[in-house]
């Protein structure tokens, strides 16, 4: 009853936020939405956005009680490109997840927790564009110990490797992005040995609507023995760009239904509602 009261509360504040905005859109659809649709699917996008992903994620596993547990997430990351040459771009790119309630396993049950800081996640990375459409990305990926409680968070230092590969066509894109993170400092009670990732995939329709999912997966190299180590999600979803009061905006909704989850406790499905809006960079145009 707690994850259903929980969704529904979500899904009726992403519809009357969505039905608000698209209340405040010009009658006439502007031209270039599906140029700016296909523009944000090129993993080496030249344009500056603002992104807000709201996610709901469900849980279950061998713990009692797990399938009554969720989580209401937002995370917000700005992406501002910054060109090398015509081809290569330059991203720094800052994850900053703010929980808004998520259940966590304690003693003698669970504990849920209110509005809090996760454990922010960053990038830096340069992407590289090639003739057919190719694209590489590559670069490094760290996570710093911000969570404001210690149930939600960490309390490490992590870095290591990241690398990416797509390809952009006239129909849309298909591609992935793979990296991997150890702990380098901080708590050091336990290892941290994580590849993560997400694949991603667009297909253009028309008048900026598109169907696309990016579901992210992982691998803990230090599972338990026995244990599952995989985390990984099959997802479907659909955006639409629209011109907003003369202003590109990006809406999203992704389904992931998870095929592998920690055996104790872990994802069973989730929903992310996104939010993207293009924004001057403040170099150039």
């Amino acid at each position: 009853m707690h994850a259903k009261s929980s969704f529904n509360h979500l899904i009726t504040i992403c519809v009357f936020f969505t039905l608000s905005v698209t209340a405040l859109a010009q009658e006439e659809q502007a031209p270039s939405a599906d140029d700016i649709a296909k523009a944000l699917a090129d993993p080496n996008s030249v344009l500056g956005t603002l992104n807000f992903n709201l996610d709901y994620i469900t849980f279950k596993g061998d713990l009692s009680g797990a399938s009554d547990q969720s989580a209401t997430r937002v995370t917000f990351q700005p992406v501002f490109p910054y060109p090398i040459s015509e081809r290569t771009n330059l991203y720094v790119r800052p994850a900053v997840p703010v929980v808004i309630s998520q259940d966590v396993p304690a003693l003698g049950g669970f504990d849920n927790k209110g509005v809090e800081l996760g454990d922010i996640g960053f990038d830096a990375a340069l992407g590289k564009s090639f003739p057919g459409g190719y694209v590489v990305v590559g670069g490094v990926v760290g996570t710093l110990p911000t969570a404001t409680d210690d149930a939600l968070g960490l309390d490490q230092w992590l870095l290591g490797p990241e690398v990416a590969v797509g390809k952009v066509s006239e129909w849309g894109v298909l591609g992935m992005l793979v990296s991997h993170q150890w702990d380098v400092a901080g708590e050091d009670s336990f290892s941290t040995s994580i590849t993560a990732g997400q694949y991603f995939y667009t297909v253009n329709l028309s008048d900026g609507w598109q169907i696309s999912a990016s579901p992210t997966f992982s691998y803990n190299h230090e599972a338990a023995s026995g244990q599952e180590a995989w985390t990984l999600p099959l997802g479907v979803g659909v955006s639409k760009t629209k011109i907003l009061g003369g202003k590109p905006w990006k809406f999203g909704l992704q389904y992931w239904q998870y095929v592998k989850q920690a055996d104790a406790f872990g994802q069973d499905w989730a929903v992310r509602f996104t939010v993207t809006r293009v924004v001057p960079l403040p170099w150039g145009k």
